[in-house]
């Protein structure tokens, strides 16, 4: 197994999408990118910490490549607004990719590269890739939070 963090916005809808990849073994929504430690919901949402809603995968790479996560990742925000997504406003809402691997971080950045260059977006992509930082597991109540709330995702897996 091998793990992953994004951040496309808030954490709820995104978990839902990457949970629907077959090869996805796990997901957790949390905190990562800042500098306050052990923060909570609460402390994130004031936009002080520096901290961005994510969401971990753990997937199996012999059924789902990490190029196969980006792809998703990409399809299911607007990596061209910056710190907000729709209604959610903030840093902690921001487009991020927190590699784990020098094979992530160029997979990342070739992948962003191919959609600038594809032409599909009318603005340019602000989405950050950067090494990975601790990952705070968010408060129970935000994990799964869509299939709690009697949800699912429909989009684009």
């Amino acid at each position: 197994m091998e793990k992953a963090i994004f951040g496309a916005g808030c954490f709820w809808g995104v978990e839902a999408a990457f949970r629907s990849l077959r090869g996805v073994a796990a997901t957790a929504v949390g905190y990562s990118g800042g500098h306050y430690e052990n923060p909570t919901y609460r402390d994130v949402c004031t936009g002080r910490t520096g901290h961005a809603e994510v969401v971990e995968v753990e997937y199996d790479p012999a059924q789902v490549s990490y190029e196969d996560l980006l792809d998703l990742f990409w399809s299911i925000h607007d990596p061209t607004q910056l710190n907000r997504q729709g209604p959610d406003v903030g840093t902690q809402y921001r487009s991020v990719i927190f590699f784990q691997t020098p094979e992530q971080e160029a997979a990342a950045r070739e992948s962003k590269k191919r959609l600038q260059e594809a032409g599909r977006l009318a603005r340019p992509l602000v989405t950050e890739i950067t090494p990975a930082s601790t990952f705070y597991r968010a408060e129970e109540y935000h994990q799964r939070y869509f299939e709690k709330q009697g949800h699912s995702f429909q989009g684009h897996a």
